[in-house]
């Protein structure tokens, strides 16, 4: 799946609703910290936190939140049963599961999608199983994303 195919876009009859990027980045990293849970592996997590990027239409005053993170440092059999536990426990979470399967890479890795039934963000979920592959550790590799929103006080607030 290419980075565009990744992006979570609003119908062109969607108007994006309007909220402030604190409340955004806040409301993402909820819910991260919840994906983070359900996995439940007591290794290494990437640092960087959400932030704004522009959504794909041409308003300067609309953005999106990214949350990119990764968790790495355990066994990859530890890594299989968290793919298998999200698949079962995001739903009790308001996730409507997508997809779970191999993704369209040549390594056909595991990969969980899924949309937030309430609150718009999608989810894609990856493990990255790089034993005999690469020198890189094995990860389960997470991308939320929120909606499109407005900024409430338009371009540059």
């Amino acid at each position: 799946m290419n980075q565009s195919d990744r992006e979570t876009k609003n119908p062109p009859e969607t108007q994006p609703s309007t909220k402030k990027y604190e409340d955004a980045i806040d409301e993402a990293t909820r819910l991260s910290s919840e994906v983070l849970d359900i996995i439940n592996l007591r290794g290494k997590v990437t640092k960087p936190g959400p932030g704004p990027l522009p959504c794909d239409d041409t308003e300067d005053d609309h953005y999106r939140i990214d949350h990119p993170w990764s968790v790495y440092g355990v066994p990859v059999a530890d890594m299989e049963k968290s793919m298998e536990r999200l698949k079962k426990d995001l739903p009790k979470h308001s996730w409507d599961i997508r997809s779970y399967g191999p993704d369209a890479s040549k390594a056909k890795s595991l990969e969980l999608t899924a949309e937030h039934k309430e609150r718009g963000f999608s989810l894609i979920i990856t493990l990255q199983d790089r034993r005999d592959r690469s020198k890189n550790p094995s990860l389960i590799e997470v991308n939320l994303q929120s909606p499109c929103y407005k900024r409430p006080d338009g371009p540059g607030a």
